[in-house]
């Protein structure tokens, strides 16, 4: 399995930014709860003397009125003395005049015959009666009694004015009451959206850290990972390298047994190698591409990803027919096989055989490469059954199992 794209990796320098964003936040945060709970204790406080405030208000209002009542009533009280006063004082002046124009001898029965009418009679009648009981002793009580009631007015007004001075004092207590909650309403109110503010901007700056923090977690497990998949590919390319190379010297043992051939295309015995029937996998590694169309492209090989200087063996005995530079290939090697096909190998970064050479079925002829048209390291191998060297491709992989070589991914 491909081991997939690195995810990001943050620095050490942005995870610590992110940490001391979040420290400073946090701070600020912790800062601003203090003054919110501060400007909190002060709200309640000064609610607290408010509400007495309304309350001393209140009641100076309530006694305001009282004073007022009772001041209301002694005035009312003092007309009334002072109306009653005149009034005697008019009722005698009339009936000393009359006297005193009438003479000594009127008597009671004269003063009281002398009336114009009922209503005049009444009156004569109860001023001489009220002058014979009492004479001048009521007129001096009544103004006692008018000193008494201009006291108690004057009192009740000082009173009232005193009362009003109060009220007046404890409405002013009242505003300024009412303005100090309103100030400290509007403080409290501030700083709680302050701590809103520094509260996102903690909440913010934690989302950063974690996310951070997760992609770090994410590139270090991306590295296992990585280093894992590398180190089971590394292990199977091993495995798969032995098996390559000890079917590869089987074949070439086999090919000795009856008569291997050298560098020159001759038998060691003096004679021209016959070849062997032996095939074997040209290249150890992973079935990258396989034989077909491919993103709207005919493939005519099957492609064997392996790292470069990978072993390439001649998948059967044969001759070089041309060894080198290849259009598309870069390096590539042909090799007319005994059976009359032609197998190819692309894409080699190195050849060790030349054309015109004979070569044995597990000879290594080459090692894989990067070279020509290639995405990755690689060996691009085919098999022209034919004979030609351009064409007549066809599915290695088939041609192969046929041939009692197995190659799977395909």
């Amino acid at each position: 399995m491909a081991v997939p794209a690195p995810p990001p990796n943050p620095s050490d320098t942005e995870i610590g930014a992110a940490q001391s964003a979040q420290d400073a936040a946090a701070a600020e945060v912790g800062r601003i709860a203090a003054l919110v709970a501060a400007a909190q204790v002060e709200l309640e406080r000064v609610t607290v003397q408010a509400e007495a405030a309304s309350a001393a208000y209140l009641a100076a209002e309530e006694a305001l009125q009282q004073a007022q009542a009772t001041a209301e009533q002694t005035a009312a009280q003092l007309q009334a003395a002072s109306d009653a006063i005149d009034a005697a004082v008019a009722r005698l002046g009339t009936f000393a005049r009359d006297s005193y124009m009438n003479g000594s001898t009127l008597t009671t029965t004269a003063a009281l015959l002398d009336s114009a009418g009922p209503g005049e009679l009444i009156q004569r009648a109860a001023l001489l009666d009220y002058v014979g009981d009492t004479q001048v002793d009521v007129l001096d009580q009544l103004e006692i009694a008018r000193v008494q009631q201009a006291n108690a007015d004057s009192a009740a007004r000082a009173a009232r004015d005193a009362m009003a001075a109060a009220a007046a004092e404890a409405e002013a207590a009242k505003a300024a009451s009412d303005a100090q909650v309103a100030a400290q309403q509007a403080a409290y109110t501030q700083v709680t959206a302050e701590k809103a503010g520094y509260e996102q901007q903690l909440q913010a700056a934690q989302i950063r850290l974690l996310e951070l923090q997760g992609e770090r977690d994410a590139y270090q497990q991306w590295q296992q990972q990585k280093a894992a998949e590398e180190a089971a590919a590394a292990a199977e390319a091993a495995r798969a390298a032995q098996e390559a190379a000890a079917a590869a010297a089987a074949a070439r043992a086999a090919a000795a047994g009856t008569g291997s051939s050298g560098s020159d295309g001759t038998s060691r015995d003096g004679g021209v190698a016959t070849g062997s029937s032996n095939y074997v996998k040209p290249t150890s590694g992973r079935v990258s591409s396989c034989f077909g169309p491919r993103w709207g492209t005919m493939t005519y090989g099957l492609d064997i990803a392996a790292p470069i200087g990978t072993p390439i063996y001649a998948a059967t005995s044969g001759v070089v027919k041309r060894a080198g530079t290849a259009t598309g290939f870069g390096l590539a090697v042909y090799i007319l096989g005994d059976d009359g096909a032609v197998t190819v190998y692309g894409h080699i970064n190195r050849y060790f055989v030349n054309a015109g050479e004979r070569v044995v079925a597990g000879q290594q002829i080459a090692e894989v490469g990067n070279r020509g048209q290639s995405t990755g390291p690689h060996l691009h191998f085919e098999v022209h059954p034919n004979g030609a060297m351009y064409s007549g491709a066809v599915d290695p992989v088939p041609w192969l199992r046929a041939r009692g070589v197995s190659i799977s991914g395909c």
